[in-house]
């Protein structure tokens, strides 16, 4: 028996020790048990000592075999006091062995080789985030997880299918040899990297983007530039194509134009350099500048009837308003459905947006100039840039089709389990949209399939904080995508995985909506505070163990962890290359040749095109020996609080 209980105050209890603690070893953090002669066990957890006194936190109670977490009951004062037994520890942290539905993630802190084996359908049935500074090992933490997931079982998750959006292009390195490991499963990642690819660019067909989508690619800003969008969209699969009634359409959109140009009241030359501006570049082989006007004796081109004579004006004024009526459809024209060409890229879209911003009265009304010029600007910046070439997809699929084509390993002729976006050579806005465009895709097409929950995708974001924010979306859309995920994704069987070094920048509704946490050493005031208010049963003595965390430690919570766990998290084998520079190497390297200014251009122009290789600097050394002395004691698990039970 430790000793007699003092005082209880909430769910702290004060106990006098009747055991000499100078011949114990470190007891904090360790649990005990409080039983009385009714079978009642309270479980509690040891927060301070001192020569006589020890303060014990509660954190549960054993009722038929089963830990159940939480403050409920508290011990009488009457109660024994003893450490915890091997079995009750495994209702807490779970057994030894890695049963079906079970993964490894570490090592216990606290009890000398403990394996800390989690529910799979706990934790990644969830949202859940992993957060620490950075060094604090978050890289490692995620690669160690993802990797044990699919080693530490002979159950192997094949249908699982996880897309990682990496901000640095490090975790390839981590994944990159699990066809190798176990020829059942697979590994694809896409690059960014459009000018030296090491692996297939990333490329979306654009004809997948619907509104939403493309107005965050075009960085819309009011609700008022929507119909122009939704007007391109329905536009552009009838301006591709090319049959007799999709030219009478294009026919009635440009007549419309020029109509009311012409009608406008505006100065004679005015008009003739609108019109003959919109005719250079909408025209149909019926409808241009070159298009003959018969009339009774002569016949002349649409170009020659805008002549402004020595007064000023257009002498065939009514002439040509008559004869571009005559294209005028009144009546509405349905385009069959095999006319409608869905494949088209973004020349065709940004075509399609002039037919309709032309449509909307562009030419006349300042307003909607206003409006709809920024977006045009943009597009056509877009269709003629670098980023076209994210947007230039082969071949047409339908947006099942085109994720399949994503899990799909065409060097493996299999599913791959992990698909990597290597979005480390894009500026951070098109990452952030192309972020929200395939989550968006993943989300529609898992909340249509049928039945519901069939199969489970995962959307794994590191650096999430510059993706996952409360934008502009909610004013511009109604919603946003992640905060969408978070809120509706579990029942479609769609999960967010939040990666950060900023937690208190993150979106208040995805974090909130987050079940399961791994915090590594975090630092900042803020964020700390942040992680006390937003993560559900953390207490100030948590928070502060936050701050003293070494790199590859981390403290865990939620519905997959019974109560708050401290463990190592096992170095990942290999590692991601998230090493921070080794300047011994690059100040004091040896030169092989006199420096001259030919040889150090060349130098560094070879160095760019090499990426690093080796990842021994990623830990000390002395954490690498802690974690290959825990591993060697996994299967000789003797737990501590035995020395206490004989006292």
């Amino acid at each position: 028996m430790l000793g007699k209980i003092e005082e209880i105050i909430d769910n702290r209890v004060k106990i006098r020790l009747s055991i000499d603690i100078n011949e114990q070893p470190n007891l904090i953090n360790l649990h005990v048990v409080f039983e009385d002669n009714k079978g009642k066990k309270i479980v509690g957890e040891i927060a301070e000592a001192n020569q006589e006194i020890m303060l014990i936190n509660i954190v549960g109670e054993i009722n038929n075999g089963i830990f159940i977490s939480g403050v409920g009951l508290k011990p009488s004062f009457k109660s024994t006091i003893r450490m915890i037994k091997l079995e009750e520890l495994e209702l807490i942290y779970g057994k030894q062995q890695v049963e079906f539905g079970y993964t490894n993630f570490g090592t216990s802190n606290v009890y000398e080789g403990y394996k800390i084996n989690v529910p799979i359908n706990d934790f990644f049935n969830t949202h859940f985030s992993i957060l620490g500074n950075t060094g604090s090992g978050k890289s490692c933490t995620v690669a160690s997880i993802f990797q044990k997931l699919y080693t530490s079982s002979e159950h192997i998750p094949l249908n699982s299918s996880l897309f990682f959006f990496d901000a640095y292009g490090e975790y390839t390195h981590a994944f990159e040899n699990l066809h190798e490991k176990n020829k059942s499963l697979s590994y694809k990642t896409y690059t960014t990297n459009i000018i030296d690819p090491e692996t297939e660019v990333l490329k979306i067909p654009i004809w997948l983007l619907d509104v939403d989508d493309l107005a965050l690619l075009l960085d819309a800003t009011s609700p008022n530039q929507l119909p122009i969008i939704e007007k391109t969209l329905k536009l552009v699969p009838i301006l591709t194509g090319s049959s007799e009634k999709v030219i009478i359409r294009k026919n009635d959109i440009i007549a419309r134009a020029l109509q009311d140009i012409l009608l406008s009241g505006m100065e004679s030359t005015k008009i003739r350099d609108q019109v003959m501006g919109v005719l250079t570049k909408f025209n149909t082989p019926t409808l241009n500048l070159e298009t003959p006007i018969v009339q009774p004796g002569y016949t002349r081109t649409f170009r020659q009837c805008l002549f402004i004579d020595k007064t000023g004006k257009m002498q065939e004024m009514e002439l040509v308003v008559e004869f571009v009526r005559t294209y005028i459809v009144e009546d509405t024209l349905e385009i069959p459905e095999e006319e409608l060409n869905p494949y088209y890229n973004l020349n065709d879209l940004e075509l399609a947006m002039d037919f309709a911003l032309i449509s909307e009265g562009i030419l006349k009304s300042n307003k909607v100039f206003d409006n709809a010029n920024v977006m045009s600007v943009r597009l056509h910046t877009l269709a003629t840039g670098d980023n076209r070439h994210y947007f230039s997809y082969p071949k047409y699929v339908t947006r099942d089709q085109y994720i399949e084509e994503l899990l799909w390993d065409d060097k493996n002729q299999m599913k791959a389990q992990i698909v990597n976006f290597n979005i480390n050579y894009i500026d951070d806005r098109l990452a952030k949209v192309i972020t929200k465009v395939l989550s968006r895709m993943i989300f529609l097409k898992a909340s249509t399939l049928k039945p519901r929950g069939s199969r489970a995708f995962h959307i794994i974001i590191e650096e999430a904080h510059r993706y996952v924010q409360h934008d502009n979306d909610i004013e511009l859309l109604g919603y946003n995508i992640f905060e969408r995920i978070s809120k509706e994704g579990r029942k479609y069987g769609i999960f967010l995985v939040l990666i950060t070094q900023r937690p208190s920048e993150l979106s208040d509704t995805c974090v909130s909506q987050c079940m399961n946490f791994l915090i590594l050493r975090t630092l900042h005031p803020v964020d700390l505070q942040y992680i006390k208010e937003m993560v559900p049963n953390i207490s100030s003595e948590i928070v502060l163990q936050l701050k003293n965390l070494k790199p590859g430690n981390c403290i865990a919570f939620g519905s997959a962890f019974k109560v708050p766990t401290i463990m190592y998290i096992d170095i990942p084998n290999p590692r991601p290359l998230s090493n921070n520079v080794n300047l011994e190497d690059v100040w004091y390297k040896k030169e092989e040749q006199p420096q001259t200014q030919s040889n150090w251009n060349q130098q560094n122009i070879n160095q760019a095109q090499v990426l690093p290789t080796s990842q021994n600097q990623a830990y000390p050394q002395n954490m690498i020996s802690q974690g290959a002395s825990a591993n060697m004691q996994v299967n000789q698990v003797v737990p501590i609080q035995a020395k206490y039970i004989q006292q």
